[in-house]
């Protein structure tokens, strides 16, 4: 899928259509095996744990992490299943997010009762960051914004 509201709208539809088949209760990785099936057989390329290196300043590699989904090349999928999602698991997608230098990504909580999904944007573009301070105020900013919609 070329648009990301799209692409995003498809990945929210399909993770809901797996929590109404399959409920809350089972380990994160049958949801992630599930979504990525059901996207594959959609079309989309998929490739789970997906690696992502983290570098220093100076580029020296200090570690490794393994997204869930990484759908179409650019739309990073972090599923959990949780009572309710915290700040941690935003904190995750957030730095998943700025390591692999994407731009977009969805936080799905297929643990609860309740069906949760959270999306994200991170600019990569430095000129649309004019200080660390004013683009957190942004994050946060937009972040309480997705809970007033």
């Amino acid at each position: 899928m070329n648009d990301l509201q799209s692409l995003c709208a498809h990945v929210r539809q399909t993770a809901y259509d797996i929590h109404l088949y399959h409920g809350h209760g089972h380990l994160e990785k049958v949801y992630e095996n599930a979504l990525a099936h059901r996207l594959r057989k959609a079309g989309l390329d998929v490739k789970q744990q997906y690696p992502i290196k983290v570098f220093d300043e100076d580029g020296t590699l200090i570690g490794d992490y393994y997204a869930d989904l990484l759908v179409d090349g650019w739309l990073i999928v972090e599923l959990k299943t949780a009572k309710a999602l915290g700040v941690e698991h935003v904190a995750q997608v957030l730095g998943y997010l700025k390591s692999a230098r994407l731009e977009h990504g969805l936080l799905i909580n297929l643990g609860s009762y309740k069906f949760e999904m959270r999306k994200f944007a991170w600019p990569q573009d430095a000129a649309r960051r004019k200080s660390k301070s004013t683009f957190l105020l942004s994050a946060v900013s937009a972040f309480f914004a997705f809970f007033a919609a």
